[in-house]
């Protein structure tokens, strides 16, 4: 039998650019999927060092961070305020029927 060697595979260290980035974003949120939310922007915030993201916010809770794991919560107000630190802004637009 012939063992296949896997590696593990972080979305972060393919996210290079700002594309990148929107592309990511818009795809998690047409999966409605929360944990995936939380996950997303674990994944982008990671390379901007999240640690220095909580302290420029002056967020109390310093554990916030682990709140961005799948199984964390975390206000809406606050993820706002991150993706705004990493330079970007949510936005809606009216979902396409097929």
């Amino acid at each position: 039998m012939e063992f296949i060697k896997t590696t593990v595979w972080d979305p972060a260290e393919h996210i290079n650019t700002k594309d990148d980035v929107i592309a990511y974003i818009e795809a998690v949120l047409e999966e409605n999927d929360t944990p995936l939310l939380f996950a997303m922007i674990d994944d982008i915030a990671r390379p901007k060092r999240m640690i220095q993201i909580v302290k420029d916010l002056n967020f109390e809770d310093e554990n916030i961070y682990s709140s961005f794991s799948q199984d964390g919560t975390l206000p809406f107000n606050i993820i706002v305020k991150v993706l705004d630190s990493l330079g970007f802004q949510l936005s809606i637009k009216q979902k396409v029927s097929v």
